[in-house]
């Protein structure tokens, strides 16, 4: 009672402006200790938050899937390149007819690359997962967008262990699968398009088959500090499909840092194809990218998928901006870089081989809805606070119906913002 009689006396100020600034000084300290309690709680987490079935628990959990790989051949390694959109340099261009002589200079060395690379278990894992026949659970539907050159799905899925899981396809309209394979690979270019891309470094890398082993950092919000990503990548080629597998593995030439904080849970794969266009011409002059992806970031995946979903769509138009760029550079008869001289050494295979990988499996396909399922009987604990908080002071100002009713649409109104923020199917 002491507290409502207190928020009474300010609500009997004789301004506004002096209702302002005693609401500011009654509610400021409150503000400060909720602030400071973020910031020590995210800096130190102590060794109790570490339940199973706890959301502080921000250790590495088990994969999704089963990328247990097999040991790889010996493969040669190389002298490492870094690229710093800092300082951010211009790439060497030439043309396609130099692509075998800059390979064969750049091998420079002998080591075995990480055996922990990529195999063909990883490739058989992602053809899985396009077919959906990997066994995991129903997809939810969370965007739907497109422009004049471009049309955007993803859908989204919860393990039982894990990190959030997201599959996209995109269609770019008068784009080729090789002009795509060369540009996601195209890490001197990427540092040109992607801000957040702060540094990335070839370790180690196999002439051969094209795996390499890749050092990267990418820039977050001022309130996280930097993540560190250290992955394998290899392309298999089947046709003019190509099956793009990206997934961390260990490093230890590269020591582990308090900052930035290294990811050791990635998963970043997609295939890439000759689509029709939507033009109706019934010819195959757009390109399809199916993407599969996971990580933990080591924030709380909750947290984490909201940022996704509000970020999701800014960061694939920024892709399709950086793609047209380089459809540019290249239309220009420019040099291919190095990186995108590797996308171009891949592993041939049979277009039946994979089908055949299968056996006897016949495991049902996995569910993709259309639409948003709605959530049954699940809690939703944001807007219980919300509306919460509003009946509490609603009855602590108990000031007639008129202030409750004007509190409760404003909490409904909030408590919608997600739902209404997320496109429509």
């Amino acid at each position: 009672m002491v507290l409502v009689e207190a928020f009474m006396e300010i609500l009997e100020r004789p301004t506004i402006g002096a209702v302002f600034v005693e609401i500011m000084m009654f509610l400021g300290p409150v503000w400060i200790a909720f602030l400071l309690g973020i910031t020590v709680g995210w800096i130190w987490k102590p060794k109790w938050a570490s339940w199973k079935n706890c959301k502080f628990d921000f250790s590495a959990p088990s994969s999704p899937t089963a990328l247990a790989p097999s040991p790889s051949k010996g493969l040669e390694l190389t002298e490492p390149r870094i690229f710093h959109s800092s300082k951010a340099r211009t790439p060497s261009f030439g043309s396609y007819a130099d692509a075998g002589s800059e390979i064969e200079q750049f091998d420079s060395g002998s080591s075995q690359l990480n055996t922990l690379a990529i195999t063909d278990e990883d490739l058989q894992l992602l053809w899985h997962l396009v077919e959906r026949k990997d066994g995991g659970p129903p997809w939810k539907h969370m965007m739907d967008r497109s422009t004049p050159n471009m049309s955007y799905q993803a859908w989204q899925r919860d393990l039982e262990t894990g990190p959030p899981q997201y599959c996209s396809r995109t269609v770019y309209e008068d784009a080729t699968p090789e002009l795509l394979r060369d540009f996601f690979w195209d890490d001197e270019f990427r540092v040109k398009w992607d801000d957040m891309l702060v540094h990335a470094e070839t370790i180690e890398e196999c002439p051969t088959t094209g795996t390499m082993i890749v050092h990267w950092v990418r820039k977050f919000p001022f309130f996280c500090s930097d993540r560190e990503y250290i992955f394998g990548r290899r392309i298999w080629e089947s046709g003019r499909s190509y099956y793009c597998v990206t997934k961390g593995v260990p490093c230890p030439t590269i020591p582990r840092k308090d900052k930035p904080r290294r990811v050791d849970l990635y998963y970043s794969s997609w295939l890439i194809q000759a689509a029709e266009s939507r033009k109706g011409n019934g010819q195959l002059t757009a390109c399809e990218v199916l993407l599969f992806h996971y990580e933990d970031m080591g924030i709380p995946w909750e947290i984490a998928k909201f940022g996704v979903r509000q970020g999701m769509w800014g960061a694939v138009r920024k892709i399709e901006r950086g793609l047209r760029s380089y459809q540019k550079s290249r239309a220009s008869n420019a040099k291919i870089s190095h990186c995108a001289l590797m996308a171009q050494v891949n592993t041939k295979i049979d277009p039946e081989y994979l089908k055949s990988t299968d056996g006897d499996d016949e495991s049902s396909g996995t569910e993709v809805q259309v639409s948003p399922a709605k959530p049954v009987g699940n809690i939703n604990i944001p807007k219980l606070l919300i509306i919460g908080g509003a009946l509490v002071v609603a009855c602590s100002l108990d000031r007639g119906i008129i202030p409750k009713a004007l509190l409760f649409n404003v909490a409904k109104r909030f408590g919608n913002i997600g739902k209404r923020a997320s496109p429509r199917a």
